[in-house]
């Protein structure tokens, strides 16, 4: 058994080699050229045409190019193909690649587009990556697992079945860890993904594939998983934008997952984009489509118009916002901060007011989804890996264990029903003390109304180095509490400005060997994002907000 699980992992990356069409490879940069983001517009590979089409930002612009004939699908999916395809040559990003299927889609949408005049629906002929854990029919759903090669899914998921209703065209899905619950991504399939910024730090994880491909304009738009972070840090760490929506609101059924059965805190499907419009035009697709008609978990709401422009919220004018500066257990690096404060200044010149945001429980909350995900992760983790054969991955470092017997960070946390039933109480009273808490803001928020939404850090770091990323605190709370969280890209790591700050009193041990972590020559040149929290499934609000932050953000310089 030891031996067989590289057999199918050699046979599997035979497999991934063929299905790149010849002539795609490019002649990668040595390993000491960490930044690598102009690699595709400068290697030769791409036409003048292809990079026009890659380099467009805004989703609602190549969708009206699409819908007009401006564009055909099969030339833009050739042109993110070809992307994608140099994306994984430099950051290793993708799984599955099946090119010929993709085209066929393509030309099947472009011949109904010219034969009647009309869309498909409302994603008619856009390229869609996903992550290498939503069930494609006919593909390996691998899931990071040795276990999975050779499984080939029978049926689409849900959200698949949607996106080809809507006229998409899935054309690669991206690496993800094993187990799917680690905040790097490396399994012992496809190994690990990189940064585009900084191919010495993290892609971030679970969705660090996507990630990676996105930054890299190998795909406009895509699809993560989210239970603890997966969606938002990575987008993060790459630059992006990417969405945290509410329990339900997207479907997962067909969807398989680590942790199955545990239904306390949830994993959620969500889009990530180089632009808000991505955002947008994915949650408006998925809601207009009555995904509860397919999915018994899907929550029945409509895309709220109304919503997204902001009728709750004062149409836009005058919101009034929440600031973590930290959460009481770490204290961000020197760039998060940075970013914090000029996200403040942004919003405040645009007319908008920001307050201290004090947060409670924050400590607290970490502590029990760790619990709750811990009852059974172990057992499950295991169930996966041993199927194989294939050796559990008990860290993401560069470095191996320096005893080889370093335990799985779950190892151990088993606990009974009752005690597991406590924890599910305790999650309720936590969600109603944050209810209350952000309630009461009406009285200091002088626009009658609480809040608007929540800034804070999506980690207390940009993109660390490979194996370095362990904190997830200021990203699972909002999992627990089920409150929509978006990824915003502000600026990057810079050296010069972004200095390493004097020791202050550590919070606890893990606050100073967060601090020590810090070197922004390290760090330099890796993304820096804030993190925009709104209430319990109101997605639509969130990015009407999002966009009023992102052109304050747009509005004012950058520091230089």
């Amino acid at each position: 058994m030891s031996n067989s699980w590289t057999t199918l992992v050699a046979d599997k990356l035979q497999r991934q080699r063929q299905s790149i069409p010849p002539g795609w490879e490019i002649s990668v940069p040595p390993n000491d050229v960490l930044d690598v983001t102009s690699v595709a517009k400068d290697c030769g590979s791409l036409s003048r045409q292809e990079l026009k089409i890659t380099g467009i930002e805004d989703v609602e612009e190549l969708l009206h190019k699409l819908a007009s004939g401006e564009l055909s699908s099969v030339s833009v999916t050739m042109a993110f193909y070809k992307r994608a395809i140099i994306a994984h040559q430099l950051t290793n990003c993708l799984t599955e690649i099946f090119v010929e299927r993709a085209l066929h889609r393509a030309a099947e949408l472009d011949e109904y587009l010219q034969t009647t005049g009309q869309t498909v629906g409302a994603l008619h002929g856009l390229p869609i990556s996903l992550k290498d854990q939503i069930s494609m029919e006919g593909l390996e759903t691998i899931m990071g697992y040795v276990s999975g090669i050779g499984k080939y899914s029978e049926h689409d998921a849900v959200l698949v079945q949607i996106l080809y209703d809507c006229g998409a065209v899935p054309f690669v899905r991206t690496n993800v860890p094993q187990t799917i619950m680690w905040a790097e991504t490396l399994n012992n399939i496809f190994g690990r993904t990189t940064n585009p910024y900084n191919r010495s730090l993290t892609s971030g994880g679970s969705s660090g594939g996507e990630a990676a491909l996105i930054a890299l304009k190998g795909s406009i738009l895509g699809v993560g998983s989210d239970i603890g972070g997966s969606v938002r840090s990575p987008a993060a760490f790459c630059g992006i934008y990417g969405l945290r929506p509410s329990y339900g609101r997207v479907p997962y059924e067909g969807t398989p997952n680590s942790f199955e059965g545990q239904d306390s805190v949830l994993s959620v499907l969500g889009p990530m984009s180089r632009s808000l419009s991505g955002i947008k035009v994915f949650m408006k697709a998925i809601a207009d489509s009555k995904p509860w008609q397919k999915d018994p978990l899907a929550v029945r709401k409509p895309w709220n118009e109304e919503e997204y422009n902001l009728l709750e919220h004062g149409h836009g004018k005058e919101l009034c916002f929440g600031i973590i500066w930290a959460d009481g257990v770490v204290v961000p690096h020197p760039p998060i901060l940075r970013a914090l404060k000029q996200t403040k200044s942004a919003l405040v010149a645009a007319g908008h007011k920001v307050i201290d945001w004090v947060p409670i429980n924050h400590l607290e909350m970490n502590t029990l989804i760790r619990a709750i995900w811990g009852s059974g992760a172990f057992e499950d983790i295991t169930v996966a890996t041993s199927a194989s054969g294939e050796p559990l991955l008990t860290s993401t470092s560069l470095l191996p264990d320096s005893d080889g017997q370093t335990p799985h960070p779950f190892k151990g946390a088993q606990t009974s029903a009752y005690k597991l039933w406590q924890l599910h109480k305790r999650k309720r009273e936590l969600r109603k003390e944050y209810l209350d808490l952000w309630e009461k803001t009406i009285e200091v928020t002088e626009t009658g109304r609480p809040i608007d939404a929540i800034i804070a850090p999506v980690a207390p770091y940009a993109a660390p180095p490979h194996g370095m990323n362990k904190i997830s605190n200021y990203t699972r709370i909002w999992s627990l509490l089920d409150y929509p969280a978006l990824a915003l890209p502000v600026t990057k790591v810079n050296p010069a400005i972004d200095l390493k700050a004097p020791p202050h009193q550590f919070l606890c041990d893990l606050d100073k060997e967060h601090y020590d972590l810090y070197d922004p020559n390290v760090f330099v040149n890796a993304p820096v994002a804030v993190q925009l929290v709104g209430r319990t499934l109101e997605e639509e609000a969130l990015i009407g907000i999002g966009e009023v932050v992102d052109a304050a953000l747009r509005a004012i310089p950058t520091p230089v």
